[in-house]
Formats: C-alpha cells, sequence, structure tokens
C-alpha cells in the first residue's frame, strides 16, 4: 500500500463491505453534483447561449469516453484502493476550476479530466458493487446507486442553500472540494477492494470494449433512460428559471427533486426485483418515466414541473442499475469488458446527448429539452427483454 494513503486508515470508520461500496457511489455522485443546481447562473456569469452551454458540457462526456476506454489497464495495475483514494478528491476540484470560464471553451478544457476521474471511478465502483453483492448472495446494484442518487440529492440541495445564502459559486465548489476531501478519509480510508467473481472470464480487458450484441442491446435499452436523466442533471435548473421565472433556490431544489425520489425507489427495489422481475420492473418504471418527461414538456405551473422531475427520477431509478447487473452476470466475456462496454456507450448518451439537447433548447424552447427524448421510451420498452440472462451466466 502506497505510504501516503497509510495514515488515513486511522481516520477511517469501521464499516462493512457493502457500506463501504455505498458510500464510495455516494461521495462519487457528491463530488460531481455540485455545478448543476448552479448551472444557471454559471450560465449567466459567461454569458453564453444554451446552446454554446452545451458545447462545453461536452468536455465531461469526452474525458469520460476516453477513460472507460483506456483507464482500464491502468486501474489494474494501481489497484482499485489507490485509484479511488487518488480520484474522488481530484474530480471536485476539476469542477471548481470550471466554476471559473469565461466561455464555452475554458468550460470544457476544465470538465475534460473531470470526465476522465470519472469514467475510471464508474468502472471502479460498479465492479465493487457486483463482486460485493456475488460475495454476499444478495443484489445490492440498486441500492448502492441509490446512494450515488442520495449524494447527487445532497449536492443538489447544498448548491440551493448556497444560492439562497447568495454564496458565489466560486466560493461554494471550493467548500465542496474540502468537504469531498474529509469525507473521503472518514468513509473510504479503510477501503479495500473485493475479490474478483468467481467463475467469471479471466482474460484481459480490451482498452476499448466493443460491445457483443447482447450489451448492443442492454446499451439500447438504456439510452431512454440515461438521455432523460442527463437531460434532467443538465438542464432542469435552467428550464425552471427560462419557464417559470424560478429564483436560484427553486433551480436548485429541482436539480435535487429528481435525484432524491430517484433515490428511495433505487434504494427499494431490489426487494422488487428479488420478488419481481428485473423486465417487469423495468417496463412499469419506462411507463413512469415517460409520465414524468410528458409532464415536464407541458407544465404549466412550477409545481406541475417539479412532480413532472421527480417522476422521471422514480422511471430513472433503476434502468442503468439493471443493466449493469446483466452486464455483469454475463460470463462469455471478462465482467470489466462486458461493464466497461455497456458503460462506454452509455455514458455517451448519458454525457453527450443531454448537453446537444442544448440547441433544441436555444432554437426550439427548453421544454423540447427533455421533449426530444420520448421516442427513446418505445425503444427501451421494446428492447427491455435483453435484461433476462441466460441461467449459465449467473455463475
Amino acid at each position: 500500500m502506497p505510504l501516503a494513503l497509510a495514515p488515513i486508515r486511522r481516520f477511517s470508520l469501521q464499516l462493512a463491505p457493502h457500506q463501504r461500496v455505498f458510500a464510495a457511489f455516494f461521495l462519487y455522485a457528491f463530488a460531481l453534483g455540485g455545478l448543476f443546481p448552479r448551472l444557471a447562473e454559471l450560465q449567466q456569469a459567461m454569458g453564453v447561449r444554451e446552446g454554446a452551454l452545451g458545447l462545453g458540457l461536452i468536455g465531461t462526456a469526452c474525458g469520460t469516453l476516453v477513460s472507460l476506454s483506456f483507464a482500464g489497464r491502468l486501474i489494474e495495475r494501481m489497484g482499485h484502493r489507490l485509484t479511488l483514494l487518488t480520484l474522488l478528491p481530484l474530480l471536485p476540484m476539476f469542477y471548481a476550476l470550471a466554476a471559473h470560464a469565461n466561455g464555452a471553451l475554458t468550460l470544457f478544457l476544465s470538465l475534460l479530466p473531470a470526465g476522465l476521474c470519472i469514467g475510471a471511478i464508474e468502472l471502479i465502483v460498479n465492479l465493487e458493487a457486483d463482486r460485493v453483492e456475488h460475495q454476499g448472495q444478495r443484489r445490492i446494484m440498486n441500492r448502492a446507486h441509490a446512494f450515488w442518487s442520495f449524494g447527487f440529492f445532497g449536492a443538489g440541495l447544498l448548491g440551493a442553500l448556497a444560492a439562497w445564502l447568495g454564496i458565489p459559486v466560486t466560493w461554494h465548489l471550493a467548500g465542496v472540494v474540502l468537504l469531498s476531501a474529509v469525507l473521503v478519509c472518514l468513509l473510504l480510508g479503510g477501503f479495500e477492494a473485493a475479490p474478483h467473481r468467481s467463475g467469471a472470464s479471466a482474460a484481459p480487458a480490451h482498452h476499448f470494449a466493443w460491445p457483443s450484441p447482447a450489451i448492443g442491446a442492454l446499451v439500447l435499452f438504456t439510452l431512454s433512460g440515461m438521455v432523460l436523466e442527463g437531460a434532467g442533471i443538465d438542464w432542469s435548473a435552467i428550464y425552471m428559471r427560462d419557464t417559470f421565472a424560478a429564483t436560484p433556490f427553486i433551480s436548485g431544489v429541482a436539480v435535487a427533486a429528481g435525484a432524491f425520489t430517484q433515490g428511495l425507489t433505487r434504494y427499494v427495489a431490489d426487494s422488487f426485483v428479488e420478488r419481481h422481475s428485473p423486465v417487469a420492473i423495468a417496463r412499469a418504471l419506462l411507463a413512469v418515466l415517460g409520465l414524468g418527461a410528458l409532464m415536464v414538456s407541458f407544465a404549466t405551473s412550477s409545481a406541475m414541473a417539479l412532480l413532472g422531475f421527480g417522476l422521471m427520477g422514480v422511471g430513472t431509478s433503476v434502468i442503468f442499475p439493471l443493466a449493469m447487473s446483466a452486464a455483469a452476470q454475463r460470463s462469455d466475456r471478462p465482467a470489466a469488458t462486458n461493464v466497461a462496454a455497456l458503460a462506454q456507450l452509455s455514458f455517451v448518451s448519458f454525457l453527450l446527448a443531454p448537453p446537444l439537447l442544448g440547441w433544441a433548447a436555444e432554437h426550439l424552447g427548453i421544454r423540447w429539452a427533455f421533449g426530444l427524448a420520448l421516442p427513446l421510451l418505445v425503444l427501451s420498452l421494446a428492447v427491455s427483454s435483453a435484461l433476462r440472462v441466460p441461467s449459465q451466466a449467473r455463475n
């Protein structure tokens, strides 16, 4: 273990392996979520339209895709512990730097290294969740992603509070850097990587993980949920400001609303998935997602819009976690390869499509940032049977 990380063990709480996985997901989302409730204010400070803002936000997507494609070997060499404890405190630093951007280009360049961190962290936390789930013979993937939502909710609520108190965006995000570093030491100082899933392929993972047909179907399944979740993160604060002249506090609450309902649903979803089939649960929640997106697209009041964002959080709750579990359980290729293949392409839609919707927001109206994603729900329903994993792949 590197000497630089050894001392933080003494400050760490004693947590069970699944609790450390939950803490990692929470801190991951908390670290990246601070910027979005203040995005409307940052846009005004930069003096750019939605299209230019969207292009700047693509920096995160570009960095994430590069990291998901090429970080696997580096993570194997460094180990999950060192990589996670290094990148989690670095991630909010890049978002804090992005708050100083004076245009789309500087925003893009500031968010590019943030995306590099996100890709590596995403791989680690999902693999750890799958391995701990396999060790304990009990589903934790949805609860793990619930803590991601709770972390994002906490970041959104903190951002709304900072806006209400009149704290500048730059000072707010600098505080998130310090708070994240303290929480990483406290909750993850004793983190150790879980052993590999038994029965998984031992072949080395590829730099770029091309999707197999089964993984390709899972990518299509996640498309509507990832695009609408990303649209809610990127555009909900600006939607509330432009559509209902909402205050910065209410705009921040809109970001937090979807994360809160998403987290609650994910937290209880595992017991429902165990009693019912993943396909049945997914189809029901896709219907809820469609209802929420329709409410946001045609809202006549801020209350109706906030309810729509809440329903969107419920609807997106298990789309990605269920797909990740299905990908990790397949034994045709290494779990890391299948997880990377799904994450690479799903994250393109999650991080790249919502910023591109800024063009629609600028030229057609902010409501179209959500309405244009509705046809994708039909596609997700059509391929939802891809969640069924062959019995021999569950070893």
